[in-house]
């Protein structure tokens, strides 16, 4: 026979980091770490790239992927109420560059960074559980 009484105290407890960190959990407990998001079509095969890199890298990634026909900023918006940590953009000038626009959850600003360098970024996070 297995208790009820048990779930209820981690249900409360759930609601109460949820109420605390109001959404924004740290990247090792979010449910999608990260989103890779495609400007345009001629996009999508090197963001799949990049998805199986960082998922080879980093074997228990939560990564999303969202390659639907909406402006960009219908996009960002999303993965923002979503709290994601990690909104990854993937355009022509990253796919030519070998790199990728990466916006950080809470910071407006879109820094374009290396895939090696966000790889290692986010697995020091993920084990440092900062």
């Amino acid at each position: 026979m297995i208790h009820n009484a048990i779930y209820g105290s981690l249900e409360r407890f759930i609601g109460i980091l949820l109420e605390h960190t109001n959404g924004r959990l740290p990247t090792w407990l979010a449910p999608i770490q990260i989103q890779v998001l495609n400007l345009t079509d001629r996009n999508v095969d090197y963001a799949q790239k990049i998805i199986r890199k960082i998922g080879e890298e980093i074997p228990n990634a939560r990564i999303d992927a969202d390659f639907r026909q909406v402006p960009l900023p219908g996009k960002i918006k999303e993965a923002e109420i979503m709290r994601v940590p990690y909104i990854v953009v993937v355009g022509d000038k990253e796919e030519k560059e070998k790199t990728l626009a990466l916006r950080v959850r809470g910071n407006s600003k879109i820094e374009t960074i290396k895939i090696d360098s966000f790889i290692e970024k986010v697995k020091k996070e993920i084990a440092e559980r900062v």
